[in-house]
């Protein structure tokens, strides 16, 4: 009697969980060592340039030339890795960050903590192999689960380094970019030792400059017709998401009065739920209803919770709108889960550069346009006649953003289901 055909499974094989275990620590570590120097570093910039209104332009400087380098250098990472697999690249990689935070430590100007601060962009660029890694040991359909644990793991990172970051900037100001190196350092040595290769020789695929620099990795979203929706979307994604970066200190200062405890607080706290949905929800959510529905529910609730917050007129009520908002978390791991179906094993480091390149150009753009919208709501005139117009903005951006994943994922899903049928 023949035997019964086995359903796929999103459970890894027991191989597979020990390296994604190994994964997530590197990954939890090497956030850390990038969140401690948070509390402090506009502190310090500001303790080498003299002034508050030169600190303001140098910390502007300091995020482009940090968000310009990741845009270079990410797809040449990922295509590194496609080359050579991801183990050297991320060994390689975490092992520059250690060395650029003892750069940091050490800088005596604010010229020698600008390069500082571009290393930091190179090789922090490692996240897109630790993608490739995940998307090269889970089978397709347990991707979204995949990537939400790596979430959970970078959520975990900037809730413990910012809070340690803290504490040891009360010493001093350059005691966290030493403890940074330290993590790094630690991350480099857990790696060296624990974290197998993930891509087999005969999957890898040839290094070709036309492929590494970041306009010939986006040509690859525009080369698969199923990913260039995907893609739009994922950027839209980004450049809601750096509304908080660009002016949530500002708007809770200005609109409910609150200080940097009070900040610090919510922001350990959006990490602790984001950890939450990416790392326990993810997974059983995907399963049931499958990654183009996921994704599409999360942003949903993104546009619905940052809608609340930008109309809460009170604090409570912005922290009650924190919560739907936390089911914002459904929509990376998921968007990411898709894009990797449908490009080759060999591809997948490019892809992540790629990705990589996207949220880099959304990290330039969105920080400008959210603070010159939130510069046009508030003041004694303003040209906007309503405090919260950037969040409104972010709403509407991504409501956007669901309404074409779900049109992307359908025509996505057709595409599939006809090269299905063209293989049999």
């Amino acid at each position: 009697m023949p035997s019964l055909p086995t359903p796929p499974s999103d459970r890894p094989a027991p191989k597979a969980i020990g390296a994604i275990a190994f994964i997530l620590v590197t990954a939890l570590l090497d956030v850390m060592s990038m969140g401690i120097i948070i509390p402090v570093l506009p502190q310090l910039i500001e303790t080498l340039a003299g002034s508050n209104a030169a600190a303001g332009m140098w910390n502007g400087l300091f995020v482009a030339l940090w968000a310009a380098m990741q845009f270079i250098c990410s797809p040449v990472i990922g295509s590194l890795s496609d080359r050579f697999g991801r183990r050297p690249v991320i060994l390689i990689s975490v092992a520059g960050l250690t060395l650029d935070f003892v750069l940091m430590a050490l800088a005596p100007n604010l010229w020698w903590l600008a390069i500082g601060r571009m290393l930091a962009g190179v090789t922090s660029s490692s996240f897109t192999s630790t993608f490739a890694y995940m998307a090269d040991i889970t089978p397709p359909e347990g991707r979204a689960r995949g990537y939400g644990l790596i979430g959970a793991a970078f959520s975990g990172g900037f809730v413990a380094g910012p809070l340690l970051g803290g504490v040891l900037g009360e010493i001093s100001l350059r005691a966290p970019f030493w403890a940074a190196a330290g993590l790094s350092g630690l991350a480099f040595l857990y790696g060296l030792f624990v974290l197998p290769e993930s891509l087999s020789p005969e999957k890898r695929m040839e290094f070709l400059w036309k492929r590494a620099n970041p306009f010939g990795a986006l040509r690859l979203l525009r080369s698969h017709p199923e990913l260039s929706s995907l893609a739009v979307v994922n950027f839209l994604l980004y450049f809601a998401h750096h509304l908080f970066s660009a002016v949530f200190v500002l708007y809770a200062g200005d609109r409910y009065g609150w200080g940097a405890w009070q900040v610090g607080t919510l922001l350990a706290l959006v990490g602790l739920m984001d950890m939450g949905v990416q790392g326990a929800l993810v997974g059983p959510v995907v399963k049931r209803l499958g990654d183009r529905t996921t994704m599409v529910i999360g942003l949903a609730f993104g546009a619905v919770g940052i809608l609340a917050m930008g109309l809460a007129p009170t604090g409570w009520l912005f922290v009650a709108a924190m919560f739907p908002n936390a089911l914002w978390g459904l929509a990376m791991p998921t968007i990411q889960s898709l894009m990797t179906q449908r490009v080759s094993e060999s591809e997948q480091g490019q892809l992540q550069g790629a990705n990589n390149s996207v949220g880099s150009i959304a990290g330039i753009l969105s920080p400008v346009f959210f603070g010159a919208v939130y510069s046009m709501s508030v003041g004694a005139r303003p040209m906007l006649p309503f405090i919260g117009s950037a969040f409104l903005i972010a709403a509407a951006v991504l409501a956007g953003a669901a309404l074409l994943g779900w049109a992307a994922g359908r025509r996505d899903d057709a595409a599939l289901l006809d090269k299905a049928g063209q293989a049999h």
